[in-house]
């Protein structure tokens, strides 16, 4: 009678992407990366976007009225007449991004990343639709997967998979259930900046959610009873605003209504851009 012969148990080689998001990197097809196709009639009768700016007119190219200080109060220009107050197309986008620079001082004011958004504006002006990337926004990144303590943290839902399947015998991950690890971060909550700080910080207003993401295990190290792994997160927005976008903050703020005419305006169609964070991190653990 012969004997039964196991398998060996063949490892799981790192680095190792154990996770991808169903939205693919580089997606310059989403809703949220057009620019430049819509006309005034549609931005005016589709999103209701007649008054876009306290100091200038993308539709008619003019200056807006603006106050100036009188001797008993505030009070309009005595000039009126805004037919004389025509100005060219590239003069009246550098003024909506300065107005947008200075809107977003409301909604990023404190902290470390508060200088974020002034940067991408910059970029969104001059860099053509390139992809961004700043070691702020890295830090950022690292700094909210270590501070989520949730039991959705995808961080957390690694380290238990890790924990349940290694095969402490044979010291290694067995390679037949990678898809546990694939599992437990799928049922997680990805990175984002919807805190209540990331109102003020210039993180809500940068980032806010993630559009694509990778997770990937660098590499595993088990010794006896303990591991030791290095975690690398790929993350992936975009700096633009969809229909939707618009919709649901027009009343909000002139700052979206501004984002949103220099973005899909077809008289200026500025570019969005990719937003581009990575994070690396480690993570020990313990047999059971």
């Amino acid at each position: 009678m012969s004997e039964t012969t196991q398998s060996p148990v063949e490892a799981l080689r790192f680095p190792c992407t154990v996770f991808r998001t169903q939205r693919r990197m580089d997606d310059y097809g989403a809703d949220d990366m057009r620019c430049g196709d819509l006309s005034e009639t549609q931005l005016k009768n589709d999103f209701k976007l007649n008054h876009v700016s306290s100091k200038v007119s993308p539709y008619t190219l003019t200056l807006a009225k603006q106050l100036k200080l009188r001797a008993y109060g505030y009070g309009f220009e005595a000039d009126t007449d805004l037919k004389s107050k025509k100005i060219t197309r590239q003069e009246c986008a550098n003024i909506l991004f300065d107005e947008f620079r200075s809107l977003s001082k409301q909604v990023s004011f404190y902290g470390p990343y508060q200088k974020l958004i002034g940067k991408m504006i910059d970029h969104m002006q001059k860099g053509n639709g390139a992809p961004f990337r700043d070691m702020l926004l890295n830090a950022a990144l690292k700094e909210q997967i270590h501070s989520d303590n949730t039991e959705n943290s995808t961080l957390l839902l690694v380290k238990n998979a890790l924990t349940d399947n290694i095969d402490w015998e044979k010291k290694c991950y067995p390679e037949e259930v990678k898809s546990l690890l694939t599992t437990a971060i799928s049922s997680g909550r990805l990175p984002k900046f919807d805190r209540l700080q990331d109102r003020v910080n210039g993180l809500g207003i940068t980032v806010h959610d993630i559009y694509a993401a990778h997770i990937t295990i660098r590499s595993l190290q088990i010794d006896n009873d303990r591991y030791r792994a290095v975690v690398h997160y790929n993350v992936q927005d975009h700096f633009g605003l969809d229909d939707d976008d618009i919709r649901e903050f027009r009343n909000y703020s002139l700052l979206f209504r501004i984002w949103f005419v220099l973005q899909r305006f077809n008289q200026f169609a500025y570019k969005p851009f990719m937003t581009n964070m990575e994070a690396t991190v480690e993570i020990t653990g313990n047999q059971k």
